[in-house]
């Protein structure tokens, strides 16, 4: 077990989470409105419905996802809570301000915000299922089983430093923003969410009348 292949997995795992999708977007908002923490926490809650993914692909508990109900399900309530949150984001852009004193989103409410999204998510299904399963058979054939649980760490590890470097990201540029720049990047965000719901609710209705 080398150096090079620990970082390597590490380095897998920042980029599985980099992609711009919902919870990166909700990342975006918590962190601009309110800082590092609520970004952070948002990042949290999606991490640890990761880890719930990959524990259950890693004890082979997916099966139950084939069945249809359980699809339509996920695309339609999935598809709910993102236009929920996007449609909040939206509706909240001119109701906040800049001013450390004033009264923040909740941290419980932001680590909800991250998990609930990421646990209903049939993209964040899928993409756990074709990822995170197709890197358990080539580890397993690559190193053997033993390590498997080893190098899983390596990739949640990425995960934690790349919802770090967000978290500081977002909270840094907080403080070069002017108010009208952040209403624009919290209703952008929140638009991001909606167009993110709206194509699971599509799949969702498609996956119920066919």
């Amino acid at each position: 077990m080398s150096i090079q292949v620990l970082a390597s997995y590490i380095f897998l795992g920042i980029t599985l989470a980099a992609p711009i999708g919902p919870v990166n977007s909700a990342r975006l908002d918590k962190g601009i409105k309110n800082g590092f923490w609520h970004a952070w926490i948002v990042g949290t809650g999606s991490m640890i419905a990761d880890g719930i993914f990959m524990v259950l692909i890693y004890m082979g508990l997916v099966n139950f996802l084939d069945i249809p109900i359980i699809q339509i399900f996920l695309w339609l309530f999935g598809g709910f809570v993102l236009i929920y949150s996007g449609v909040e984001s939206i509706l909240s852009a001119n109701k906040f301000s800049i001013d450390t004193t004033r009264r923040k989103d909740s941290l419980f409410r932001c680590f909800l915000t991250g998990f609930v999204m990421s646990i209903t998510s049939p993209l964040s299904i899928l993409f756990w299922l074709g990822i995170y399963g197709s890197v358990l058979a080539k580890t397993a054939s690559s190193y053997g089983t033993g390590d498997l649980l080893v190098y899983s760490s390596m990739i949640f590890l990425g995960l934690a430093v790349w919802d770090l470097l967000v978290a500081a990201l977002t909270s840094g540029l907080r403080n070069y923003l002017n108010y009208k720049s952040l209403i624009v990047i919290s209703v952008f965000s929140g638009l991001s969410l909606v167009g993110f719901g709206v194509y699971f609710g599509y799949q969702g209705i498609l996956a119920l009348f066919s």
